[in-house]
């Protein structure tokens, strides 16, 4: 248990740098914002890796039992989670976490602002029902409150950065999924990295559900249903 904490520690403290502003500022500074968010990005992904590893570490200690439709959750949300992040690390936008440094946001932002991050909340948030011990909890639970800080946080960055534009910038958007669409203030649109990131998403749904999950992670999806 010592070692899943220690790594989920670490994870939030990495995740943390970006409020740190003069920290941020510097790293941008010496490396450009590019180059400081692929490499911030490698080294997030080996820090989740690690979270994964120590998990599987830990003693199974159940919390409540199993029921097959405790699976259908992750199966639901779990595509269009990988769908959100992909996209969003794929499109520009100027309001949330992203890899480009276009000023014009990308399609995804019509359906939410914060993508990556959302993407995130449904995944973890997803798989804390169908797993049903402490050590997920502890994980799954961790990270969803993590990535729902993070929205938090975003919109408060975002917000003190863009000031005046904040208004406009933000106005054919919103937190809540498709929330600005169903009101009327925005259109859905697709563009390249959205039809990209739908493609990736498919083809990781197909390898997980077929083997792959069971493969990797000890747990068939398919089978849980029955």
């Amino acid at each position: 248990m010592t070692s899943l904490l220690l790594a989920l520690a670490a994870f939030i403290l990495l995740h943390s740098v970006p409020a740190i502003r003069p920290l941020r500022a510097s790293l941008v500074s010496t490396f450009g914002r590019r180059t400081y968010l692929i490499g911030y990005s490698v080294v997030s992904l080996a820090t989740l890796l690690w979270v994964f590893q120590a998990a599987f570490t830990v003693d199974y200690i159940p919390l409540w039992d199993f029921q097959p439709w405790h699976a259908v959750a992750p199966i639901v949300l779990s595509p269009i989670a990988l769908w959100l992040v992909f996209a969003g690390l794929m499109s520009p936008n100027p309001l949330s976490v992203s890899i480009r440094n276009d000023v014009q946001p990308g399609a995804i932002t019509c359906v939410t602002r914060h993508p990556i991050l959302w993407g995130f909340l449904l995944w973890s948030g997803s798989h804390v029902l169908t797993n049903g011990d402490l050590r997920s909890l502890i994980l799954f639970g961790g990270l969803a409150l993590f990535s729902a800080f993070g929205i938090w946080i975003s919109e408060k960055r975002s917000r003190r950065r863009l000031g005046t534009e904040w208004a406009s910038a933000s106005r054919g958007t919103a937190i809540i999924p498709f929330a600005a669409i169903l009101a009327g203030r925005a259109r859905l649109k697709v563009d390249a990295p959205m039809l990209v990131a739908a493609i990736i998403a498919a083809l990781l749904t197909l390898f997980l559900l077929t083997g792959g999950h069971a493969m990797l992670f000890g747990a068939d999806p398919i089978a849980s249903l029955g």
